[in-house]
């Protein structure tokens, strides 16, 4: 559940952007050539001022590679965020995720982030889900 600390500004926002764009496309995390996840149920968050991120289904990540840290952050458009790092790697962390998000992003629920500048996100192939006219 959400800090009570936690305060959403979606109110005082309403022009603020944070799209979930759900892709098919394989898409890959790895730290060190060693996958951390995979998955073609991926979200796609694409948030004003910040990046495209990949969020993966937390069913596609490999936890045995990954430790849960003591390091929370707060989003005002997406909620309090938690922290993994590699098992194998430095004390730093390499993901997160929004286990509680506000409602306006509750899609994100169940998913985590990998930091792009630490793991290596790859894009594939995606599935065609229409039809051909």
């Amino acid at each position: 559940m959400v800090s009570s600390k936690v305060r959403s500004l979606w109110k005082e926002r309403p022009d603020y952007r944070v799209d979930v764009l759900a892709r098919t496309n394989v898409f890959t995390a790895a730290l060190g050539g060693v996958v951390l996840a995979r998955s073609a149920s991926c979200l796609v968050v694409d948030e004003q001022d910040h990046g495209l991120v990949v969020y993966f289904p937390a069913d596609s990540v490999d936890f045995g590679r990954l430790v849960a840290i003591e390091l929370h952050s707060v989003c005002p458009f997406k909620g309090q965020a938690a922290y993994w790092r590699a098992v194998d790697g430095d004390d730093d962390w390499v993901a997160w995720s929004y286990p509680d998000p506000f409602p306006e992003v509750a899609r994100i629920a169940g998913y985590l982030a990998f930091d792009q500048e630490k793991v290596t996100v790859a894009i594939g192939k995606g599935a065609y889900t229409g039809t051909h006219r």
